[in-house]
């Protein structure tokens, strides 16, 4: 059986990005498999706004755990955002260690200050110096124990220093050992403008909406070595706006908007997602005789 590192690595050498929505738990994940995805990432932002804080907020147990509840039902490859690493290189080391252990295929690394603050989520960046970012890059390199667990390094120099700084940012994270660089850049242009100069493989981040809300396509971006697209943000959207809808109409005592009169029927769906009627065989098997 092949693990599940080896194919995530399988899968980027293949003709096409991979592309990996945001899960936030096991069934979100296993209806994320269901749909046809072949890797899933466990993105920061979302996970903070779901504790009702931001990824700022969040500890790698609090991570890691998540992984472990996710992997227990779903095989798929996971992929961390491990944010800035939760420390300096000596900490890194242990973050690729426990990231592994958790049962994820790749970690995401950032180059921003720690703690991270909450004003990332609206544009504001404090990065530290890329001779800093470089450190934690050789570190996590030489912590894996897995050769095929992948390391991503992460810049948002693009909105917060420019695309000059973001290119010499992005080729000195692949000399220090990353093996696939993610350096933002939400117009087209810059993805565009990245894509042609920096090393491949390369990650690309869509917005809310997914690639259904900007002009790039899975073929352009893999022309332009983009190996991996992920969606950290537009499940977790959906979902708070079906639980919102749900609360208001329940407070009303109106139907759900969104199950009408016959919530039985998702029930029964939510049970072959979480395939019900195996544990069922096992308990008629054994202690429901």
């Amino acid at each position: 059986m092949t693990s599940p590192t080896r194919e995530f690595r399988r899968l980027l050498e293949g003709g096409e990005p991979v592309y990996a929505p945001l899960v936030f738990s096991p069934i979100s994940a296993l209806l994320a498999q269901q749909a046809g995805f072949r890797a899933l990432y466990l993105g920061g932002g979302s996970m903070g706004y779901i504790k009702a804080g931001t990824e700022a907020n969040l500890s790698l147990t609090e991570m890691a755990q998540a992984a472990v509840d996710i992997r227990t039902v779903c095989p798929l490859p996971l992929i961390l955002d491990g944010a800035a690493g939760w420390g300096d290189p000596m900490h890194v080391r242990r973050t690729v260690q426990m990231s592994e252990a958790a049962g994820f295929t790749a970690i995401e690394i950032e180059d921003q200050i720690l703690p991270k603050r909450a004003h990332h989520h609206i544009g504001r960046e404090h990065m530290v110096p890329s001779e800093e970012m470089e450190a934690k890059i050789a570190a996590a390199v030489v912590a894996r124990r897995d050769p095929d667990f992948v390391i991503i390094g992460r810049t948002n120099a693009v909105r917060n220093t420019g695309l000059d700084d973001a290119l010499r940012r992005g080729e000195a994270y692949k000399r220090a050992g990353a093996d696939m660089l993610y350096v933002t850049g939400r117009k087209p242009e810059d993805v565009r403008f990245l894509g042609e100069r920096l090393p491949g493989p390369l990650m690309f981040m869509a917005g809310a909406g997914g690639l259904s809300a900007t002009e790039l396509t899975r073929a352009e971006l893999y022309r332009l070595g983009y190996r991996l697209i992920v969606d950290p943000t537009t499940p977790l959207m959906a979902a708070h706006k079906a639980l919102r809808q749900c609360y208001a109409a329940l407070a009303k005592d109106r139907p759900d908007p969104l199950l009408g009169a016959e919530p039985g029927k998702e029930q029964a769906i939510v049970h072959e997602t979480i395939d019900l009627e195996t544990m069922l065989d096992i308990e008629r098997r054994t202690v429901e005789r």
